[in-house]
């Protein structure tokens, strides 16, 4: 047998493991949520931003017509509470003005993927000077075929007039166009337009749905990370269509593929209705160094207050009479890194964090929150964590692992594996340094490992290397994370970055994604001990008489034979292999070549490849 490995699986010596292992984070970064996660198919669908130089179109869109005027308006969309943070551009409409009687002006934008017969909802919200009949249409990219069309009439009003229509295109096109038009000499501000496929899941696409539903998140952080510190809860109480973008704070590294904005799309009753349909118990984390205390406080009474209260009625009269019980709450984000607004050094943080935690604690006893910083770090431990230990027992920890990547040569394919996939322990070896430092604090601190992940995953397409990686750091959570006290642990994130591909027509699993389906598995069993597994190449857990077992070959080009001397009737087995491991590349399901014997259980995986069966044992 090539490259044998006998292992013992001890049933008798179990522990439980925390279900919140299995978690993710859910971030407004990037492409996760806009061009993720959300099923809003316009871009810059509020006007956020500056108009092009010379015509005064807004971004992402195109002027239609010859003697037309475009310019910025006064916004439509709104903030409820600032709490001065210093944002410009984000609140803007398009104007345009027909100068000329008769001819068509409008604006359009284009790259729209439309499916033949399948139903979009597409809403406009307008003040106009005169009455307009405006024209919606899904056409190709010159205009010359029309898909789909329906007329709104518009009449002059100082209120804005939102119009609905449902529009099914009479045929696919994956770089279509929508067209709003009008031919009256008139003026018509544009404060919101949009458009979703009509059955989408509370403002989100049902494909990615099922598929985040598929990778089995028993913890979802959101809004951020990072975003926390655009983050204005609030403006979620506002209809989707009103609520104000969300500029960047610094640069615009948290959204580069829109301008340096966020539409708010997801408010906190759109996550946990999510959560709910995935499975997941929710993680908030507030806008540390912009909302006050009592705004922190207010967002927990939204979350749990009873209809009595002052939020928990808004709440009750949005249609939501329940209280979400939020029990997860984190204290802001990498505070203390220096790309976060807010404290710098450990001191300052502690009490800031503990002002919100004391007022957040008054609108709900039973909270459970998680503090930020640079760790593992002795002055951070000392002056952050063990100060705030008897109010905060979670103390969070961030690792991005890996190295270059090149796949030119034979060599350097390998030499890539290699460093991604043996990174894993890298990932190890800092919870173990984390665990040292907490504990010298002398204080019971648990861990929250709430962002891992491979480092760019959002620049580059995933791959087969990287799926071997997470279901070796998956082996480590399972076997060691009740040891190391690590009860929240968060990937980092699985749409657009590394486990869900989405693209306009669909998504697919990733590599990763198949991995974090398999290793779903695993979810409220018991972990047994597993002897001379210090690659953590085997995870073994017990839920009643059945035991579940997960395999890693890590090998770049031999063939690995496991053997347990443990006996069972074999209920199922799956492989997921592959030949390739660069980028762009899947694991493909398949048989395992498994036996089980009067000695015990055989399994010879390939290369790089990740292995579960399950057996019923004999009593």
């Amino acid at each position: 047998m090539s490259g044998l490995r006998a292992q013992q699986i001890d049933i008798r010596q179990t522990e439980a493991i925390s279900p919140y292992i299995f978690g993710h984070n859910l971030e407004h970064t990037r492409a996760a949520v806009g061009g993720g996660l959300s099923a809003q198919m316009l871009k810059n669908r509020k006007f956020a931003g500056k108009p092009s130089a010379g015509k005064g179109v807004l971004a992402r869109w195109q002027g239609i017509g010859e003697k037309v005027f475009f310019m910025e308006g006064r916004s439509y969309t709104k903030h409820i509470s600032l709490q001065n943070m210093p944002r410009i551009n984000e609140l803007k409409a398009q104007v345009v003005e027909n100068m000329k009687e008769g001819q068509q002006a409008g604006i359009m934008q284009q790259e729209i993927s439309l499916a033949a017969g399948k139903a979009y909802e597409v809403r406009s919200v307008t003040k106009v000077s005169a009455p307009v009949t405006l024209k919606v249409s899904l056409t190709d990219k010159e205009g010359s075929l029309i898909y789909a069309q329906a007329d709104f009439k518009l009449t002059p009003s100082n209120e804005w007039a939102t119009n609905r229509v449902i529009l099914t295109p009479s045929r696919g096109d994956a770089d279509g166009c929508i067209r709003f038009t009008f031919t009256e000499r008139a003026e018509v501000t544009f404060g919101a337009v949009s458009m979703m496929p009509e059955d989408n899941f509370h403002g989100m696409r049902r494909d990615v749905v099922e598929n985040l539903k598929a990778i089995g998140p028993k913890l979802l952080r959101w809004p951020g990370g990072n975003f926390a510190g655009e983050y204005r809860w609030k403006d979620g109480l506002l209809s989707s269509d009103e609520r104000g973008p969300l500029q960047a704070a610094r640069e615009i590294e948290t959204q580069p593929f829109s301008e340096g904005f966020d539409y708010h799309e997801i408010n906190t009753d759109d996550f946990i209705a999510l959560c709910r349909e995935v499975g997941a118990e929710p993680m908030l984390t507030i806008n540390l160094a912009w909302s006050t205390p009592e705004e922190s406080a207010e967002w927990v009474q939204y979350c749990n207050g009873t209809a009595d209260t002052e939020y928990g009625k808004k709440r009750a009269e949005r249609g939501h009479e329940e209280p979400y019980n939020v029990h997860f709450w984190s204290l802001g984000n990498e505070m203390g890194y220096g790309h976060m607004e807010g404290p710098s050094g450990p001191e300052g943080y502690a009490k800031m964090a503990e002002q919100h935690a004391d007022k957040m604690r008054e609108a709900t006893t039973d909270l459970e929150f998680v503090s930020s910083g640079p760790y593992p770090n002795a002055n951070w431990a000392k002056y952050s964590a063990a100060y705030l230990a008897d109010k905060v027992k979670n103390i969070s920890l961030h690792t991005y692992n890996g190295g270059g990547r090149h796949f030119t040569t034979d060599e350097d394919i390998r030499k890539s594996y290699e460093g991604i996939t043996h990174s894993a322990d890298d990932l190890a070896k800092l919870a173990e340094r984390m665990r040292q430092s907490l504990d010298e604090t002398g204080k019971p601190l648990h861990i929250s490992f709430d962002e891992w992940n491979q480092w760019y995953t959002w620049n580059r397409p995933s791959c087969v290397s990287d799926g071997i990686y997470t279901a070796r750091v998956m082996h480590f959570f399972i076997n060691r994370s009740t040891e190391l006290d690590i009860p929240l642990v968060c990937y980092f994130q699985p749409i657009n970055e590394g486990a869900i591909e989405v693209t306009p027509q669909g998504s697919r699993l990733t590599a990763n994604g198949q991995v974090f389906s398999m290793m779903k598995q695993h979810q409220d069993g018991k972990r047994c001990k597993v002897s001379d597994n210090d690659d953590y190449s085997t995870a073994a857990t017990l839920r009643g008489d059945t035991l579940t077992v997960t395999l890693v070959n890590a090998d770049y080009d031999k063939n690995r034979t496991f053997s347990f001397s443990i006996k069972g009737r074999l209920l199922d087995s799956s492989l997921l292999t592959a030949d390739d491991v660069t980028p762009y590349t899947y694991f493909t399901p398949t048989s395992l070549d498994i036996k089980t014997e009067r000695r015990g259980v055989t399994a010879t995986l390939p290369p790089h490849s990740t292995a579960l069966f399950r057996l019923k044992l004999k009593k």
